[in-house]
């Protein structure tokens, strides 16, 4: 990929005025020329005006040692977490608008993350951009997590300017993928808001300064602690206050039929616990005449800056932004990069999500030989093992040839309590035939297993009308708690995979009562990234609020057998098989 080193025109700190007086602060990007083009906005808290390299240091110089073309053709100077490069846009004939959001580095205000406030800004953001006198009239939302995730409901809000959109990474649904994990308490809200958010609100003094510009990045004001406090509204005490399904929730939840711009939507394999299964959900509700799925692996940051990302994003939004007629309208719907176990990709385009040929095989617990069998088994047996223990393992048959696994998964248990709840933790692993568990690089840890998915016993009641066999959802609005001594039937979600297990090598299912844990040697890279918590990145389930000892330290007890045939259901791939 060749990058055109022409001029770029830089407007540092360009106001935004709200409808209800707060002025946001924005950076833009622009050709020199003074040319009209299509935007690519992000609106977000990360502060526009920290650069990549200082905030990420260790992410960044990884990056770039892994993939040198991260900076081809660019200095790197207008860098800055999680969204679009403009030195890798701007010749290419985008303006780029950096927007901090309300109450966050440069922009006054509450600080309130994906609220009804905060969509309405992004929606007069959008708008403003559009009508400025750079601008082709066309706005396309770009960026990572964040950046990803407030896309989808500005889009269901339907500004006129708005003219596509490309979540990479992002999530969909903030109780299922961000805050409860199957109705348990995600540890991220906190961890994410104390590291990552408060340490850039707008009027905190000691920031990082603009490079360019000298000016603080969170802005000229010195506000005080208490001043700081009443300026951000408390995001883990409110998810914490909201553990069902209510109208606080509800007024966050993107209504899909109103989702009609055109999408790309890129998710990431190794994504366990928040960058995963929104993309995929995503592409199959919005209701978008002309709708995308990419799916690729390795870290958060890594596609999205690589010439493949690059690529394809920019052949995306030309198409829709600038009306470039390059064959984009015409890719098929689905790009697959197919996981190996050697943790290589193979690309392939598919045209729907799941994928229509798939062979969804139901694997039977047998609780006597701690197997995963084709068939269901014939005599009745139960397993008990400690909430707070390692859980019980279950394995197939080693492959007689390379199989593809590509798809969502789901598990049906059978299981009783000693206490008035349980929570069920699976994961799906990939053993080699020495016996060893194969892991990969995830989007925020070192070593990720093969699939993972989560339930609270007492959040089991189902949405008959949202149920797949493959893909359970939940209501979460009702808690109905066990009696100790009975058997209940889960269905549990397990996100999505993809991955091409090699003939001799086995796939396992492990059933827990607590978070998975990596049981390896961990890299020089993992000992030193702050979020390697050996297997699931920040996104664990540890709240002692939650998780107290008297109701999650007991015992369940997994059944199968004849009336509780407990199994799990996977998706394999029939021939060809990337090569």
């Amino acid at each position: 990929m060749t990058f055109s080193a022409l001029p770029i025109q830089v407007d540092w700190d360009v106001p935004i005025p709200m409808s209800d007086g707060v002025v946001l602060r924005a950076d833009v990007f622009r050709p020199s020329d003074s040319s009209r083009c299509g935007v690519l906005l992000s609106y977000g808290p990360y502060a526009k005006g920290r650069p990549f390299q200082e905030a990420h240091t260790l992410e960044w110089n990884k990056m770039v040692s892994d993939f040198p073309e991260v900076t081809r053709g660019s200095s790197g100077q207008y860098q800055n977490w999680e969204v679009v490069d403009p030195e890798r846009w701007v010749p290419a004939g985008f303006a780029c608008v950096r927007v901090d959001s309300r109450g966050a580095g440069r922009s006054p205000g509450l600080m309130n993350f994906w609220s009804p406030q905060e969509t309405n800004d992004l929606c007069e953001c959008i708008e403003w951009a559009g009508e400025q006198a750079w601008s082709n009239g066309r706005v396309g939302l770009a960026g990572i997590s964040y950046f990803a995730m407030n896309q989808y409901m500005a889009a269901a809000n339907q500004p006129r300017h708005l003219a596509a959109i490309c979540p990479w990474e992002g999530a969909s649904d903030w109780y299922r993928e961000a805050y409860y994990h199957g109705g348990i308490l995600s540890r991220f809200p906190s961890t994410w808001f104390d590291r990552q958010v408060a340490s850039i609100q707008h009027g905190l003094e000691g920031a990082i300064a603009n490079p360019h510009t000298g000016e603080k990045s969170t802005g000229p004001e010195a506000l005080s602690s208490e001043a700081l406090a009443s300026s951000r509204v408390d995001l883990p005490a409110e998810v914490k206050s909201h553990p069902l399904i209510d109208s606080w929730h509800l007024e966050r939840q993107t209504d899909w039929t109103r989702v009609k711009v055109p999408m790309l939507s890129a998710a990431n394999w190794g994504g366990q616990g928040l960058h995963s299964r929104g993309n995929f959900e995503a592409f199959v509700q919005a209701a978008s005449q002309y709708k995308w799925l990419e799916v690729h692996g390795l870290s958060h940051w890594d596609e999205f800056y690589k010439d493949r990302g690059v690529e394809i994003q920019r052949r995306f939004f030309d198409h829709f932004l600038n009306g470039a007629d390059n064959g984009w309208d015409r890719e098929r719907r689905v790009q697959l990069l197919i996981r190996r176990a050697d943790g290589s990709f193979v690309e392939r385009h598919e045209d729907q999500w799941p994928l229509r040929r798939t062979d969804w095989r139901r694997f039977y617990l047998n609780l006597s030989a701690r197997t995963l069998e084709t068939g269901a088994p014939a005599a009745s047996a139960s397993a008990e093992f400690e909430m707070l223990g390692e859980g019980i393992d279950l394995m197939t048959q080693p492959f007689a040839e390379d199989t593809e696994v590509t798809g969502p998964i789901s598990s049906k248990l059978f299981i009783g309590s000693s206490t008035e709840d349980a929570d069920i933790f699976l994961v799906v692993s990939l053993i080699d035939p020495e016996g060893a568990e194969v892991t990969w690089q995830g989007t925020l840890d070192p070593n990720t297993p093969m699939a993972q998915g989560w339930l609270r016993a007492s959040h089991r009641r189902l949405d008959g009308q949202r149920s797949l066999p493959y893909r359970p959802y939940h209501t979460h609005t009702a808690l109905e708690p066990l009696t100790p001594g009975q058997i209940y039937e889960l269905d549990v979600e397990v996100w999505p995979t993809c991955m091409v297990v090699p003939a001799g090598y086995r796939i396992k299912l492990t059933v827990r009562g607590k978070d998975y844990e990596y049981a390896g040697e961990l890299s020089e890279f993992a000992r030193q990234f702050h979020q390697a918590n050996r297997g699931v990145g920040p996104f664990q389930h540890i709240d002692p609020d939650d998780r107290p000892e008297a109701v999650f330290g007991g015992t369940i007890t997994v059944y199968a057998g004849p009336g509780h045939e407990s199994s799990l259901l996977l998706p394999f791939i029939p021939e060809p098989l990337p090569s």
